[in-house]
């Protein structure tokens, strides 16, 4: 069962939260940060996984996603305190974050900024800060939005106007687990772009903009798993992050593309479950 509910916080904005799985406080949680767009709602394969774990899974629409207020301006490592509240409010201390995509660095953050409360961090397909280290657009199918984020937030939702899906943008693999296990996803996607483009507009801003915190700086473990031929969030971009988080590991999934490389999100949370 998943149970919902707002967070109010202090500066009137609100959050909404998902929490399931065991009320135990000797549980072990993860936070789930969902892709660019989702409504934050927890998706049925994660849930299942959760189950079989024993674990309690909270995840949250971030602002202007699934009921949450927007956040004018926000920055990646605004979710940090976003997070914190809300597991303030659940009652929950520690934690795993997970983040899928444009979740990653959104996860990252947690793992920068709240210090001991983050046991470990999971990247599933996570893009990298912009950055000169590297072709940050190589291997994009479409870069479009990005580059129109560059531009400030105004661009983008002038993008948003006439943006269409490029369907090259996803692999034969990443077609059959739409129409498979993750079909739960294509369906939250195609809800959160229709409803809550706002989300979508401010996520691709604050992720091409300076993060507000350093990956370098994160202490606890951190695991990215990437798809090989990924041709949302190209290969390199793991490549650098693994290079920039001082103890971080990756797997890499060659045949996996950006949805197929979540059928590796049940390992990935035994991962976080066995993270020192």
């Amino acid at each position: 069962m998943v149970d919902a509910r707002d967070v109010q916080l202090e500066e009137g904005r609100t959050l909404r939260a998902f929490d399931a799985g065991p009320a135990d406080p000797a549980a072990s949680t993860i936070v789930w940060h969902h892709g660019s767009p989702q409504t934050g709602a927890p998706l049925e394969p994660l849930l299942d996984a959760a189950a079989a774990r024993g674990i309690r899974l909270l995840s949250y629409g971030r602002p202007s996603y699934g009921g949450s207020s927007p956040n004018p301006g926000r920055d990646v490592a605004s979710a940090a305190s976003d997070v914190a509240r809300v597991a303030d409010a659940l009652g929950v201390d520690r934690f795993g974050v997970v983040g899928a995509s444009g979740g990653g660095p959104h996860a990252l953050a947690c793992a920068s900024l709240l210090g001991g409360r983050v046991t470990g961090a999971v990247c599933l397909a996570g893009i990298a800060p912009r950055t000169d280290d590297f072709d940050w657009f190589a291997g994009m199918a479409d870069d479009r939005g990005l580059r129109a984020a560059i531009e400030g937030r105004e661009a983008r939702a002038a993008f948003a106007e006439v943006e269409e899906f490029d369907p090259e943008s996803f692999t034969a693999a990443d077609w059959t687990a739409l129409e498979g296990t993750w079909e739960s996803l294509g369906e939250d996607a195609q809800r959160a772009g229709a409803e809550f483009n706002d989300g979508l507009i401010d996520d691709d801003v604050a992720i091409a903009s300076p993060w507000g915190f350093d990956p370098g700086t994160i202490a606890a473990p951190v695991l990215l798993v990437q798809g090989g031929e990924d041709r949302v969030v190209p290969p390199t971009h793991a490549d650098w992050l693994l290079n920039r988080c001082p103890r971080a590991e990756l797997w890499l999934r060659p045949r996996d593309g950006h949805v197929s490389v979540l059928d590796a999100a049940p390992v990935a949370m035994d991962w976080l479950l066995a993270a020192p």
